[in-house]
């Protein structure tokens, strides 16, 4: 997504260290590693907190009103600037990462979350708070439990990226054949294999943020915009594994 140089290609015969790590002890990388991964965690966290503090708080008081009409149940404006200005901050950070600031795209990324945060209140309007409570749980502890192996695994996933991508491509697709088609069954299926291709970027993104730290290892300022584009990665992976498995497994009002 962002415009980093790909790890994978500044790897030698030091056992994926770039040049940057080289003669840096191996107890020295390991703590530095752990402590970028902790930062973009921290990051992903926040995000997700900041995404559910402002969708229950819109979805548990009358400013539900501002993004669903009351008398006609129609999106207002304002649902359709939360539903679609977090594309354009996405492409502002992937495409201009490189010419803003740390705290600029820390800023941004929170703006992106709290956006999401405003769509996400009117998911309880149409699913019941214990159904979409039971959502947020399993699919926080299917990406512990991925992103876990993602950052232990000795297995290159980086073969897997782009089939992940390409399926994620296809499920959109399918989804907006689907708006005409309105199928039951497509819809099972779309939501089941969105689950599943989620599940597995969640493993891949981790792998390739634990890599690029090699590559941005003792640059300050690009340790710091990688990590909140680590942790956007991240984000996205864990909520559209989420709404998926709502649209899969959750209760209707």
């Amino acid at each position: 997504m962002a415009n980093w140089q790909d790890p994978q290609g500044t790897r030698g015969t030091t056992g994926g260290v770039t040049a940057a790590t080289v003669g840096v002890p191996r107890a020295a990388r390991d703590v530095g590693l752990r402590s970028y991964m902790l930062s973009v965690y921290n990051y992903m966290a926040s995000g997700v907190l900041l995404t559910g503090i402002i969708a229950m708080l819109f979805a548990n008081s009358s400013l539900i009103n501002l993004i669903v009409n009351p008398a006609t149940g129609a999106a207002t404006p304002l649902f359709w600037v939360a539903l679609f200005a977090p594309l354009g901050i996405v492409f502002a950070l992937s495409f201009g990462i490189n010419r803003i600031s740390a705290g600029t795209a820390q800023m941004l990324f929170w703006l992106y979350a709290a956006l999401v945060g405003v769509q996400f209140s009117s998911l309880f309007l149409v699913y019941t708070g214990v159904s979409i409570a039971q959502t947020f749980f399993a699919v926080a502890a299917a990406f512990l439990g991925l992103s876990l192996y993602g950052y232990t695994t000795k297995r290159d996933l980086s073969g897997m990226g782009t089939f992940l991508i390409m399926g994620v491509v296809g499920i959109f697709v399918a989804m907006l054949v689907n708006l005409f088609l309105k199928s039951p069954a497509m819809n099972l299926a779309i939501s089941a294999i969105g689950v599943l291709l989620f599940a597995g970027l969640t493993a891949y993104d981790t792998q390739k943020i634990k890599s690029v730290y090699f590559a941005v290892a003792g640059h300050g300022e690009a340790m710091a915009k990688s990590a909140v584009m680590g942790a956007l990665q991240l984000y996205l992976d864990f909520i559209n594994m989420f709404l998926f498995l709502l649209r899969f497994m959750g209760d209707r009002r």
